[in-house]
């Protein structure tokens, strides 16, 4: 990634949005906190703010030069809050709307990354009322049949994987479906694929869009859950993750198809399993990823040189450009 140099006169003020109403609230004012700071450490004028009622005022009467948003799930990377933004003209680091519409819903995101040349895991799509009518034994047994065991039950859309569990039996099935309805009214049932699971950064500050150093995820628990994400010292990580070089431009290449596939730019982060014979298998992208101190883009960034403060800077410079 080329440095673009910006000077803290050329970018102005700019506005962290964090918090909102989702289930990854918390996250998010962690991920603004983190944000601002490493701003403030370039010496560039910014303030953090909630989403709430008085927003629009705000980006009416004394807009921002840009918009750094960092609010995670619901409503932070469904587009909703994007779309507001560009009604009012205001620049922001990130996806637009409709980009952030088809990255968030999962199954769409897979069929279109798929059609890209990426791998992904053989999957079935489930609603809460098609299950509620219809989950009887055999539905499930047909379900474990089509897919194989293990298997992953998540959200069709949300992050931090609130609702998502492993499931090694079909008498697992039923009470991983209901923990997932409650973050979400469909669930994505997929294959568990056995592997290294590490999650790529891509960033573009104009220059198109670069994979950072993928992180290698080492959980304790062997599953990479809410808590494993978010309490400190649950999960270790390896950056640049252990992998053979040219796997490791091949996880790269990855981020970058899913990334232009998905219609995506300035930042996103792809989470992937690389497979015994080294091949990497796409599992979501993530259009606001964290930014907490145990997430995983901050960790990429040291790996690559790159200070904090720095690379927000000039994703916001970038932004304000367009």
């Amino acid at each position: 990634m080329i440095d673009r140099g910006s000077s803290v006169s050329d970018l102005g003020r700019v506005l962290v949005l964090a918090g909102g109403l989702s289930h990854e609230r918390d996250v998010s004012l962690r991920s603004g906190r983190r944000v601002t700071e490493a701003l403030r450490s370039v010496g560039i004028e910014v303030e953090l703010r909630d989403v709430d009622s008085t927003l629009v005022e705000r980006l009416q009467s004394d807009p921002p030069s840009a918009v750094f948003p960092v609010l995670h799930g619901v409503t932070g990377e469904d587009g909703a809050l994007r779309q507001v933004l560009d009604l009012y003209d205001v620049p922001y680091v990130g996806a637009d709307a409709e980009a952030c519409r088809t990255a968030f819903d999962k199954p769409v995101a897979s069929t279109l990354v798929t059609s890209a040349g990426l791998r992904t895991p053989p999957s079935v799509v489930l609603g809460h009322d098609t299950f509620r009518e219809l989950g009887a034994t055999s539905l499930m047994e047909a379900v474990t049949d089509r897919i194989g065991l293990p298997l992953v039950v998540k959200p069709a859309r949300g992050g931090s994987a609130l609702g998502a569990s492993i499931v090694r039996s079909v008498g697992e099935l039923p009470s991983a479906m209901v923990n997932c309805f409650a973050y979400g009214p469909v669930a994505l049932i997929e294959r568990y694929i056995e592997g290294t699971e590490v999650a790529v950064t891509v960033v573009d500050t104009g220059d198109g869009p670069h994979a950072l150093p993928a992180v290698e995820i080492r959980p304790d628990s062997g599953f990479y859950d809410y808590e494993a994400r978010y309490t400190a010292g649950a999960t270790q990580f390896v950056v640049p993750a252990r992998l053979d070089e040219s796997v490791a431009a091949a996880c790269a290449a990855a981020a970058i198809t899913a990334h232009e596939a998905l219609k995506l730019r300035d930042l996103s982060r792809s989470d992937l399993v690389v497979d015994a014979d080294g091949v990497p298998w796409f599992l979501e992208v993530n259009v606001a990823p964290g930014m907490t101190e145990t997430s995983l883009v901050p960790l990429a960034a040291e790996a690559a040189g790159l200070e904090l403060g720095v690379l927000c800077r000039d994703l916001l410079a970038a932004a304000a450009a367009r």
